[in-house]
């Protein structure tokens, strides 16, 4: 038999294997527990021997003088068993920040997962510690993770478990802002589309309808965030209820609640936060959540007129705007790197906190961005450069030098050495040599629905009955005559007309009226390609954002009837039906669109980002390898388009260009991005 000493040293031993293997196991497969930094654990380590009295009592003062915080930003490097011990997560008191009871200052900067490749993810991150930040925010979209009812989606790029994962894994806190409505020039501000076949739906209101779909939304969501907050070892420190809704101008009095506490009943437990800009700040609040402020210039008195809506809490800039986005027909917007960085250093000086809206703005891919709907109808480029932190394409801007040397004398040490730039690469001209007319692709690939009245895209009887979200509607009938075709404003958002396959015309927002020529004795095909240029996602305009024809057509006053519409939302599996269509020929030398036009661009080594520049033709989408860059159109600001590296491959690429309407024959592969002539913003 073994003495109780030895009984009693094998149970020790035996816990300490336990506790090794307990460690191993939350290395391998909870790495969202464990965020790793650059500085060593001894730093934190004393910092957890202090006391909490001793650090309460060195009051943080309103200037740059923050050397006490710098440690707070390493609290991650504990030691993985005082993980377990985090209990009060971002709390606020006195008018400060405090993180596990201590001092803390945010600084933080917006990058979001849907608008840059995953392979790019941490690279982002990386250039984030390296300019000084501490803090990631990211907004959740709602239209990608649940495209079809029902059906949600946290895959590839999507994949927000592994997002969160490696923001722990390189030393950064999150604050999370999932919506349900998110804004940032984003289609319908991030709410999927199939909310709008309801037609008495009320977005952003307590609207059963609404309700109902935003319930089965938090429910799927929430079971990924959860396990990421503060007080489960994740990197979650503070979540946002909705977003910018003191200025919705169709409030619902119990909205902000009923989020709040869709939050709360599904697992939230981390400091919860509202954003809206100063004329919004009094009418978005909601109890028990922090209210914080959105602007680009600092008015005299503007951080101190939260206290005239909270009083004794901390000052929180959830979105200082780093630059602007664009419009297409408009220039390309830019915000002066000095202002901004003397505006950052005010902010600081009161004692607040910031995020930078954007660090890193990234790209609209697909058909993903929105509009706005003031004066008129404009909707935004694909771009969003954002003239931020970094550009589109990740690469340093002086913004980011600037900042950095200021982050630097705020935390008091040296930051992280900055990564090293990828290369873009100048593939130069690629032939589009092969080209199929759209009127040949409709008997081949695509089936029509009959109706006999128009139907706007959400109610199409597509995609299991969810409508189509986004792209062109063919709508074709048959006429015997000319006449006066007026459109009552039933476009959205704009159609090319054409009479058999002849061009006559457009109409939109401010052409509703088209002469359609006489004709021979007998029927002719009336046929109206329309686009959706992007819902509006900011404003009063929500709810009535249908697209396609939301209504009658009429040629000499009297409505068409007894439509084949044919959708054209240019899925992959689409797209792959139409690289076997047989209809493919060579180009001529002059072609006017529609069509389809594809050639290959072909690398030898390792692919880089490049950039692909459309001079000669005219508006239309661009696929590469399958994946939808986004829109093009020759009335700019943009004039080229971001391709990343790790969508191209080794050999052949496939380029595949729709065309509306006058095409070149080539595309360049160019090193350097044309986002446009610019605008400083006033």
């Amino acid at each position: 038999m073994w003495p109780c000493g030895g009984r009693r040293q094998r149970r020790l031993g035996g816990v300490a294997l336990l506790l090794v293997v307990l460690w191993l196991l939350l290395r391998r497969y909870y790495p969202c527990l464990l965020p790793a930094v650059s500085e060593p654990c001894e730093n934190a380590l004393l910092l957890r021997n202090k006391s909490v009295a001793y650090l309460r009592s060195r009051k943080v003062r309103a200037g740059l003088k923050l050397h006490q915080e710098k440690y707070r930003f390493n609290w991650s490097e504990l030691n993985p068993l005082r993980l377990w011990g985090r209990n009060h997560g971002l709390q606020t008191e006195n008018s400060e920040f405090l993180l596990e009871g201590m001092p803390f200052r945010i600084l933080g900067g917006s990058m979001h997962y849907f608008r840059v490749p995953r392979e790019y993810w941490e690279d982002r991150m990386l250039k984030m510690r390296a300019c000084g930040l501490n803090t990631l925010t990211t907004y959740v979209p709602w239209n990608l993770h649940e495209k079809e009812r029902g059906k949600f989606d946290f895959s590839k790029n999507l994949d927000l478990r592994a997002f969160l994962s490696l923001a722990a894994k390189n030393g950064l806190w999150v604050i999370l802002r999932p919506g349900p409505y998110i804004c940032s020039e984003w289609d319908l501000g991030g709410l999927p589309s199939w909310l709008l076949q309801d037609p008495e739906m009320k977005l952003r209101t307590t609207y059963k309808g609404f309700t109902e779909a935003v319930d089965a939304y938090f429910d799927r969501l929430m079971r990924v965030v959860v396990p990421f907050q503060y007080k489960k070892g994740g990197p979650i420190i503070a979540v946002q209820v909705e977003n910018e809704y003191g200025s919705f101008p169709k409030k619902d009095p119990n909205y902000m609640n009923y989020v709040k506490m869709a939050l709360l009943n599904r697992g939230i437990v981390e400091l919860l936060m509202t954003s809206d800009n100063k004329n919004g700040l009094s009418f978005g609040l909601v109890k028990g959540a922090l209210a914080t402020v959105n602007f680009q210039k600092l008015e005299p008195g503007l951080l101190k007129y939260l206290d005239t809506v909270q009083k004794d809490q901390p000052k929180m800039v959830m979105e200082y705007w780093t630059g602007w986005f664009d419009n297409w027909g408009g220039p390309h917007y830019v915000f002066d790197a000095d202002e901004m960085v003397n505006t950052v250093e005010s902010i600081l000086k009161t004692g607040a906190s910031i995020n930078l809206y954007m660090f890193h703005g990234g790209t609209n891919f697909g058909f993903m961005s929105g509009a706005l709907d003031a004066d008129e109808y404009k909707s935004d480029v694909t771009s969003y450069d954002y003239d931020a932190v970094l550009t589109e394409a990740g690469d340093y801007t002086s913004k980011f030098f600037k900042l950095r040397q200021l982050f630097s004398m705020v935390i008091g040490q040296p930051l992280p050495l900055p990564p090293m730039i990828e290369s873009k690469a100048s593939y130069g001209a690629i032939l589009l040599h092969q080209y199929i007319s759209l009127w040949d692709v409709l008997p081949a690939v695509l089936q029509p629905i009959k109706s006999e009245f128009p139907v706007n895209m959400e109610n199409l009887p597509l995609n299991d009955s969810i409508g189509q979200p986004y792209g062109y509607v063919l709508y074709e009938t048959v006429i015997f005559g000319g006449g006066h075709l007026h459109s009552r404003d039933h476009v959205r958002d704009r159609a090319q007309v054409f009479v058999n396959t002849v061009y006559v015309g457009e109409l939109d927002y401010n052409s509703v009226e088209l002469s359609i020529p006489e004709g021979q004795q007998g029927f002719r095909q009336l046929r109206l390609l329309v686009e959706n240029r992007g819902r509006v996602n900011y404003g009063p305009a929500l709810n009535e954002q249908r697209k396609g024809l939301i209504g009658d057509i009429f040629l000499n006053k009297t409505p068409l009837r007894n439509f084949k519409i044919y959708s054209l939302e240019m899925k992959p599996a689409f797209m792959k039906s139409l690289q076997q269509a047989s209809g493919w020929s060579s180009v001529p030398d002059y072609f006017v669109g529609p069509a389809f036009f594809r050639g290959r661009l072909w690398i030898e080594q390792q692919p880089q980002d490049t950039f692909l520049k459309l001079q000669g033709w005219e508006k239309g989408v661009v696929f590469v390898n399958g994946q939808n860059l986004g829109r093009y159109w020759k009335i700019g600001p943009q004039e080229t388009l971001y391709l990343p590296g790790p969508w191209l491959r080794r050999g052949g690429n496939e380029i595949v260009i729709f065309e509306e309407r006058t095409a070149g024959r080539i595309i360049q592969s160019v090193d350097i991005p044309y986002l446009g002539r610019t605008q400083y913003v006033d």
